[in-house]
C-alpha cells in the first residue's frame, strides 16, 4: 500500500491544500494529512480547530487520515507512519528552493521515504493560508476570500471577524 503525508500548518487550510489533498488521494492509496506544530511559530489558530477546519472541509474517505504532531522532523513522522512518500507544493521559485533543500536532508535521514512534488494549476498557484489572512479586513473583502478557502473555513473567518 502506498502511503504519504501531506503536512503543513494549514492555518487556515484553503483551496490550494484541497487541491492537493484530492491529488494525493488520486496518486497513493493512503494520505494522512498532518499539521506540523512548531512550537517556535505563532498560529492563528489551534490545533484544534485547524484540524476541526480540515476534517469540515474534505469529504470523508477511509483512505484519508487527518492528524498533526509536533516538534519533530516531518520525515521522522512519515517513518513512524509507515509511509514511503512525502507530498509537497510548490507554487513558487522561493518555494521550489525550499522544498529542494529539504527533499535532500529528508534523503539523508530517511532514503527510503521519496518526496513527491506537485505544481498546482495557476488559478491557485498564488494561494497560502497567509496571503488569505492578509486580504481579511477591507470592504468586500468576503467576496474576496470566499473565492480562495473553503466553505466552513470562510465561515469561521467571518465569524472570528464578527467576534473581534
Amino acid at each position: 500500500m502506498r502511503t504519504a503525508v501531506y503536512a503543513g500548518s494549514f492555518d487556515p487550510p484553503t483551496n490550494g491544500h484541497l487541491w492537493m489533498i484530492d491529488q494525493g488521494l488520486q496518486l497513493f492509496d493512503r494520505l494522512i494529512v498532518a499539521i506540523g506544530n512548531n512550537p517556535s511559530k505563532s498560529y492563528t489558530y489551534s490545533v484544534e480547530k485547524r484540524l476541526s477546519l480540515l476534517r469540515a472541509s474534505v469529504p470523508s474517505c477511509e483512505r484519508l487520515t487527518i492528524a498533526h504532531f509536533d516538534n519533530r522532523y516531518l520525515v521522522d513522522y512519515a517513518r513512524d507512519r509507515d509511509a514511503q512518500f512525502i507530498l509537497r507544493g510548490i507554487r513558487a521559485p522561493d518555494d521550489y528552493e525550499y522544498e529542494r533543500v529539504m527533499r535532500h536532508i529528508n534523503a539523508d535521514l530517511a532514503p527510503k521515504i521519496t518526496t513527491t512534488f506537485l505544481m498546482p494549476p495557476r488559478d491557485i498557484a498564488e494561494v497560502s493560508s497567509s496571503m488569505v489572512k492578509s486580504l481579511i479586513g477591507p470592504d468586500g473583502w468576503q467576496d474576496t476570500v470566499r473565492r480562495y478557502v473553503p466553505a466552513p473555513v470562510f465561515e469561521a473567518l467571518a465569524e472570528d471577524l464578527d467576534h473581534s
